[in-house]
């Protein structure tokens, strides 16, 4: 009998630590990890880049052919390579946000990164991030954890990692944080919420990464006891 895979869903708003407790799971489970939200922001850095209207969906469908996408993985880093170039970086800056938020009620957009994102669970144990993976992606997937964080917890969080940034207030990025929820979860198409069957974890008081990644475990192991830990 074939062996059954292992898979871990973590939605949740903008800024709430996804990627990081889900990167953390990944080495503490020896699973595989696939950034949905890295591949939407892929995109969207390509809108940005061709000066196209993001809201737009004709426009940016158009685009889409000349678009490649690659997940590459580098000392267990996730990568990404947009035709050929790597946009690791790029595609974390904030004004890349809203156009990944943007790109992300367009149908054409989602179907474009859809099988990317649904073969990823038949290969091999995989933990994935986003806002729909729960609900859409892997709706039978083994562990959901819905993360979440108050507002001005995450602006806060963003702040301090981005306060360098010229021109960039905590105001600016609360303001941007709260725009993003209410795009994100009142979309037509798989908006931001809960799967039924979520675990909801708050980590608002939270006072490191390590904390999440404890509680997440615990959760874990409450869903699925033969999961290892390393």
């Amino acid at each position: 009998m074939a062996k059954k895979f292992v898979s871990i869903a973590i939605d949740g708003p903008s800024g709430s630590g996804k990627s990081t407790l889900a990167k953390n799971l990944a080495a503490k489970l020896g699973f595989a990890y696939l950034d949905t939200g890295a591949l939407y922001r892929t995109v969207g850095l390509y809108v940005m880049r061709a000066a196209a209207d993001s809201g737009d969906a004709g426009a940016v469908e158009a685009l889409l052919p000349r678009i490649n996408i690659e997940c590459v993985y580098s000392g267990g880093v996730q990568r990404m390579l947009l035709n050929g170039e790597d946009v690791t970086g790029a595609i974390r800056e904030n004004a890349v946000s809203k156009y990944a938020s943007d790109v992300s009620k367009i149908p054409a957009v989602r179907s474009f990164l859809m099988d990317i994102q649904k073969d990823a669970p038949k290969k091999g144990d995989v933990i994935m991030d986003g806002r729909d993976i729960g609900t859409v992606i892997m709706p039978n997937a083994d562990v959901k954890i819905f993360l979440q964080a108050t507002c001005e917890e995450r602006a806060k969080r963003r702040f301090e990692e981005l306060k360098d940034a010229q021109g960039l207030t905590y105001e600016k990025i609360l303001a941007d944080i709260k725009a993003r929820d209410e795009q994100d979860s009142t979309r037509a198409l798989a908006p931001l919420k809960p799967a039924d069957d979520a675990v909801i974890l708050d980590n608002s008081s939270f006072e490191s990464p390590d904390q999440s990644l404890e509680a997440a475990l615990r959760i874990i192991k409450e869903k699925r006891s033969d999961v290892a830990v390393r």
